[in-house]
C-alpha cells in the first residue's frame, strides 16, 4: 500500500476552506492508502513564534475537527510534528545539501514575505520552511503528498532534496508525487480569494446555525446585482461558490435564476444558509461529543506519535548508515 503524508498547522478551529481544500480529500484517501496526518506545530512558529500561548489548545481543537470531518484514527496516523524529533534531525541533515539561493527562489516564500511584510525580518526557520517540510514528507518515505497549488513549489524542493540525497548517498527515498486537491480555494465571506482565520472571513465547521446565518447574510455578492430583476454574474459571487460546495444539485437552477434576474440575492442567501447549516450539523454534533472526552483525544495523539515515531526512527537509522555518521 502506498503511503501518504499531509498536514495542517494548528492555528485554531477548522473552517470550510480547510475542509474542502484538504480534509474532505484526506477522508477519501485513507480508504486507499496508508496515511500519516501531521499536526504541524513547528511550522506555526515559522511565522508566528511570538504567540504560542494557545498552541496546545489548538492541537486538541485540530484533532477534534479532523475526526469530526471523518478522519479515522484507526485507519490514519494522527500525530504531532514536534513529538517526533526525527523530523528535526532529518531537516538539519537536509539543510546541508540545499543552497540558500535555492530556498530564496521559492515563489511561495516570496508571496508569504510580501503578504506578511517580512522583507527585513524573515527568520532562519521561515527561510528553511521547505526543508522542514521535506523532512516531514521523507522521514515517512511518503509516495504521495496531497496539496493545494500554492504548495507545489515546496513539493518540488522536496523532490529535489530526495534526488540529491539519493545521488550522494545511495537510493534511500522515493520521489514523492503531489496529489492536487480537487477543490480550488474557497473564498472568504468578504470576497477575498481565500478564506482565512487571520482575515476574519471564515465559516467554521462547528459554527452555530445563527452564526452561519449572520455570516452568509453579510457575504459579498455580485456588486452589479442590486435588486430583483437585475442580471447577475454568479461566477463572481461568494454565495454561489458556497452553493457549489454544499448544494451542487441546485447549482444549474441557481445560475439560471441569477443570470436571468429571476432569483434575488436575499432568497439565494437564505437557501445557502439552510444548506450550509444542514451540511455542517454532523460536524458540530460529533465535535461536541469528542470534546466531552479530552483524555480520549490525548490518547489518540499519543498512539499516533508512537506509531509515527517508529517509522521515523527506522528512516533515520537508514539515513545515518547511508551518510556514514558515527554509530555506537
Amino acid at each position: 500500500m502506498k503511503r501518504i503524508l499531509s498536514g495542517l498547522r494548528p492555528t485554531g478551529r477548522v473552517h470550510i476552506g480547510n475542509y474542502f481544500g484538504a480534509l474532505s480529500n484526506w477522508v477519501k484517501l485513507q480508504k486507499e492508502y496508508e496515511c500519516f496526518y501531521e499536526i504541524a506545530d513547528w511550522h506555526v512558529l515559522t511565522t508566528d513564534y511570538k504567540n504560542t500561548q494557545d498552541l496546545r489548545e489548538y492541537i486538541i481543537e485540530a484533532v477534534c475537527d479532523w475526526i469530526s470531518a471523518g478522519i479515522d484514527p484507526e485507519k490514519s496516523c494522527i500525530f504531532v510534528q514536534s513529538q517526533v524529533k526525527e523530523h528535526a534531525e532529518l531537516a538539519l541533515l537536509f539543510g546541508m545539501i540545499v543552497s540558500v539561493a535555492r530556498l530564496e527562489r521559492n515563489p511561495t516564500l516570496k508571496e508569504q514575505i510580501k503578504e506578511l511584510e517580512l522583507e527585513e525580518n524573515i527568520s532562519y526557520g521561515h527561510l528553511g520552511y521547505p526543508v522542514l517540510q521535506a523532512s516531514d514528507i521523507l522521514v515517512y518515505k511518503a509516495d504521495l503528498v496531497p496539496v493545494g497549488e500554492d504548495q507545489l513549489p515546496h513539493i518540488e524542493i522536496t523532490r529535489e532534496i530526495a534526488r540529491r540525497f539519493n545521488y550522494l548517498y545511495g537510493e534511500t527515498f522515493p520521489i514523492p508525487e503531489p496529489v492536487l486537491t480537487p477543490t480550488p480555494k474557497v473564498p472568504g465571506i468578504d470576497g477575498k480569494a481565500k478564506m482565512s482565520k487571520s482575515l476574519n472571513n471564515a465559516i467554521f465547521v462547528d459554527d452555530e446555525p445563527e452564526k452561519i446565518k449572520e455570516k452568509i447574510m453579510s457575504a459579498y455578492t455580485d456588486p452589479l446585482k442590486i435588486k430583483l430583476g437585475d442580471l447577475g454574474h454568479p461566477d463572481g459571487c461568494v454565495v454561489f461558490a458556497y452553493h457549489n460546495l454544499v448544494n451542487k444539485k441546485e447549482v444549474p437552477d441557481i445560475r439560471e435564476g441569477c443570470e436571468s434576474g429571476k432569483l434575488g440575492c436575499v432568497e439565494c442567501k437564505k437557501n445557502c444558509i439552510n444548506k450550509m447549516v444542514d451540511f455542517l450539523a454532523p460536524f458540530r454534533e460529533k465535535k461536541i461529543e469528542l470534546k466531552e472526552d479530552i483524555d480520549g483525544i490525548i490518547n489518540i495523539i499519543k498512539n499516533g506519535n508512537k506509531r509515527a515515531g517508529e517509522v521515523a526512527r527506522n528512516t533515520l537509522e537508514d539515513v545515518r548508515e547511508k551518510m556514514k555518521l558515527w554509530k555506537g
